[in-house]
């Protein structure tokens, strides 16, 4: 598939019982890493490079990497990405060592927006939020509502604004 895949086409054609083969022509595997591989993540996609040349597998691919400048040079491919349909960019150090779970050498990279909504009611806290506040419920302009709970520090939770007041959010997708 050419560009980013449409995902739910991608999927039905997955979990087709009785799979299409003229289908999966178009689909193809991409290898992004090497894990546990020796040296730096250069040197791991050079790695990957070779050996699936020579695997002449026309279906595995490697995920093309691109070096930016400069945080110009990034805005401009996220904001192509983003246009293209994608979610954003994932950012590795090109020296980087091979690591397990999160850290700073691995970040991902999405825009994020930001709103106003009229606080229209508190839920509970449960678990280790319990006797605070959960979530806040909010409404937008257009009469939407939806829940606030994600991303409330302690504070929030214990002297939470009074129903009425508007608050500022940060999303990505509505």
């Amino acid at each position: 598939m050419d560009g980013p895949p449409e995902f739910r086409t991608l999927v039905r054609r997955v979990r087709r019982q009785e799979p299409l083969d003229a289908e999966w022509k178009n689909i193809s595997y991409q290898v992004y890493e090497r894990p546990g591989g020796e040296g730096s993540f250069s040197e791991r996609i050079a790695v990957l490079q070779t050996s699936l040349a020579q695997a002449g597998v026309p279906w595995l691919q490697v995920l093309a990497q691109t070096r930016v400048a400069d945080k110009a040079a990034l805005r401009v491919m996220l904001a192509q990405v983003v246009r293209e349909g994608g979610e954003g960019l994932m950012l590795h150090r090109a020296d980087a060592v091979w690591q397990t779970g999160r850290s700073d050498v691995l970040l991902k990279l999405k825009p994020q927006q930001d709103a106003e909504a009229v606080m229209v009611a508190h839920e509970a806290g449960k678990g280790k939020c319990r006797g605070m506040l959960g979530a806040i419920v909010v409404m937008m302009p257009d009469g939407r509502r939806f829940r606030l709970g994600s991303g409330l520090n302690d504070a929030v939770r214990l002297a939470s604004p009074a129903i009425g007041s508007t608050v500022t959010y940060r999303y990505r997708d509505l």
